[in-house]
């Protein structure tokens, strides 16, 4: 499912957080929103999803105008920084949950999640519960939850921010991995400019509402990080 962002604005009381935002994300691209404390990235995400609503302009999701639709509507999965598991639930029910409220027979749904724990690689944690988990686990768990509704977009708000670096740095490789194997449209904000090189194939700067810049990597590197950049300015 391809995102088009069309002319967004968005403010919370004197606080500018989106100024006429206009992007667009191809259908299964891995997109990074990268930028400082108060550039909008989050702000950005939560709107694509429906968790909040612009002040002007509009969401297009695969060619349709999501803009007043609800986040069930525009099958979305997203993936909180703090994982937002249920403690009471164990990963094998954590992951079945959205599938457990559609009409789905037992046998779709167990194979599913079976599916799903071999792509995340905890076949053999399925009744622990988070509480048991590393924060790695717990992050691979939020994932697979969110993919086992079969969303069309997936959208991470700073999906490593909680963790140390060394596991942050093998998470990284995960994700790619499961992208290129799920390659469902991913949009994650960052504020670690590393991280969005290494797992992005697109990366959207942005700097107190505003796109300052979009493209690949590389691009995005010479332009803003590289040395000859920093000697230019």
């Amino acid at each position: 499912m391809s995102i088009l962002v069309e002319n967004l604005s968005k403010t919370f009381g004197k606080f500018q957080a989106l100024d006429h935002i206009n992007l667009e994300i191809k259908a299964e691209c891995l997109v990074a929103l990268v930028g400082g404390s108060g550039s909008g990235k989050s702000t950005l995400l939560r709107i694509i999803a429906g968790l909040d609503l612009p002040d002007q302009g509009r969401i297009w999701l695969a060619g349709r105008n999501a803009t007043s639709l609800s986040v069930q509507e525009r099958e979305i999965g997203f993936v909180f920084q703090n994982y937002a598991l249920f403690k009471h639930m164990t990963v094998y029910e954590n992951i079945a949950f959205g599938l457990s409220i559609r009409d789905l027979t037992a046998t779709t749904i167990a194979n599913r999640v079976k599916q799903l724990l071999q792509l995340i690689q905890l076949e053999e944690f399925a009744s622990r519960y988070p509480s048991q988990l590393s924060g790695g686990q717990r992050q691979r768990v939020a994932l697979a939850r969110a993919l086992a509704i079969e969303p069309k977009v997936l959208l991470l708000d700073e999906p490593f921010g909680a963790l140390d670096s060394k596991v942050r740095k093998g998470l990284r490789t995960w994700l790619r991995r499961l992208h290129e194997q799920v390659p469902v449209t991913t949009v994650f904000v960052t504020h670690d400019q590393q991280e969005a090189m290494e797992v992005a194939s697109e990366i959207v700067v942005l700097d107190r509402g505003h796109v300052q810049q979009m493209g690949p990597p590389n691009d995005i590197y010479h332009h803003f990080y590289s040395p000859n950049a920093r000697r230019g300015r």
